[in-house]
């Protein structure tokens, strides 16, 4: 969700220190992962908002979504393609990306790491593989990826 390297590493410190702080808190609900994930999400949130940084951007609306979980493996040149383009995608889709694709968490869990609601979270995810396509196509040629 941060793009700053030095500001990732001080928000992991302090995502370590709360975790700490708040561990007898656990109610063992959840897997242990997703409540340090929920505490992680919601200190870059907070770390967004305190700086003023662009969130959401150009938002487009649609209400339709769809579950793309190819499990085939790609090249490595085309998984370094990909990593970049995710991380050009606004830091709200980049999380739901990497938290769906790459920690293959389900939609559940998301939900509570996010706070979103199970539909949001679909949502969102299709809108952010659409901006994967846009962006990809893009800056390559289809016959390229």
């Amino acid at each position: 969700m941060i793009g700053v390297s030095g500001d990732r590493k001080d928000l992991v410190q302090e995502i370590y220190l709360n975790a700490f702080k708040y561990l007898p808190a656990f109610r063992h609900e959840s897997k242990l992962s997703t409540w340090i994930g929920q505490i992680a999400y919601h200190t870059c949130l907070h770390y967004i908002k305190e700086k003023k940084l662009v969130y959401l951007e150009d938002l487009p609306e649609t209400d339709m979504y769809t579950d793309e979980n190819d499990n085939g493996k790609l090249p490595r040149e085309l998984t370094g393609i990909l990593q970049d383009a995710v991380a050009r995608l606004p830091p709200l889709y980049r999380t739901l990306v990497t938290l769906f694709h790459q920690e293959e968490m389900s939609y559940e869990e998301i939900q509570e790491i996010t706070d979103l609601p199970e539909g949001t979270v679909k949502n969102y995810l299709f809108r952010a593989r659409r901006a994967l396509r846009a962006d990809l196509l893009k800056r390559y040629n289809k016959e390229d990826l």
